[in-house]
């Protein structure tokens, strides 16, 4: 059986009032399920926001100078044991290792959406493509309740 068993993959427009659209095409996603992938439901929720988050902050960083026609790309990689999200835009890249991590007990506007991904997801990646894009990669593994 192959490693990846569904891909699925949605188009959208660099606007912040389509993040109500993001969130709705992964919830009937999720929904949409079946017994095989059943694990993914434990961390639903999780993933939610983690890819709200990546695409907020597309939005708002890497497309906050180009149009608002630009598109985002959401592919979602179905695996036995690990869910992959990668969100790719057309933005300037940036280099997530320059992003500080908020002090504990910090109240601050802004800076806390990479330090977020981090404790959502088991692992996150960005780097550039060859093709000029930036990837952002968000993977949650179905760690022990696969076991169960």
């Amino acid at each position: 059986m192959a490693d990846t068993v569904r891909q699925v993959h949605l188009k959208v427009k660099s606007q912040l009032d389509r993040v109500g659209q993001v969130q709705l095409w992964f919830s009937t996603l999720c929904q949409s399920l079946d017994e095989e992938y059943a694990w993914i439901h434990y961390y639903r929720d999780r993933l939610a926001l983690a890819l709200t988050e990546g695409f907020t902050n597309a939005v708002r960083h890497a497309h906050a100078h180009l149009s608002p026609d630009t598109p985002i790309t959401i592919d979602v990689a179905l695996h036995h044991h690990h869910v992959e999200i990668r969100i790719l835009d057309q933005g300037h890249p940036f280099n997530p290792e320059l992003v500080p991590e908020p002090p504990p007990g910090a109240l601050q506007e802004g800076g806390y959406g990479w330090f977020l991904l981090r404790r959502l997801a088991d692992q996150v990646s960005y780097h550039r493509l060859r093709d000029g894009r930036n990837c952002l990669t968000i993977v949650k593994y179905a760690s022990c309740l696969v076991q169960a």
